[in-house]
């Protein structure tokens, strides 16, 4: 298991970085003024262009690289809880490096999901070891309707 929260982290890590640089990007190459297919069609070409724009997405494709290792060597009811903790270190990441005021309520919201993930490690780690992570779809079950010989 601890593995597996490493390879989290690592790409937790990946997706903040991600986000950061595509919100930086984004700033740079200014907003879509009206919704109009040559707006779009502009708003594209100049993120396309842009090296923030297309190191956020390499970041955001690294994090989707791990999770695809992390889902295939684990349950999704497991794993996929535990990517909300990208949400805490993306917040940081938005206060520390973008300067972003996050309020004390936003502060809240992050402790309840690291609380959240917390429990969900927990429950995983009181898993007993032999315990199947789900029932096998071919396992025979035994028919109980007959007696005993």
């Amino acid at each position: 298991m601890v593995k597996l929260l490493i390879i989290l982290l690592i790409g937790l890590v990946f997706e903040a970085i991600g986000v950061v640089l595509l919100s930086q990007g984004l700033k740079q190459i200014g907003p879509l003024n009206r919704v109009t297919a040559p707006e779009v069609v502009r708003i594209v070409k100049r993120g396309a262009a842009n090296a923030r724009i297309l190191l956020g997405v390499f970041f955001e494709a690294l994090f989707f690289a791990s999770l695809l290792v992390l889902m295939s060597r684990s349950d999704v009811s497991f794993v996929w809880p535990l990517t909300s903790l990208g949400f805490v270190l993306t917040t940081l990441a938005a206060h520390l490096i973008l300067k972003e005021h996050v309020s004390v309520m936003r502060w809240c919201g992050v402790c309840l999901i690291m609380l959240g993930a917390g429990l969900i490690t927990w429950t995983e780690h009181q898993r007993s070891p032999d315990a199947p992570s789900a029932p096998l779809a071919d396992a025979p079950t035994p028919d109980r309707t007959q007696a005993p010989r």
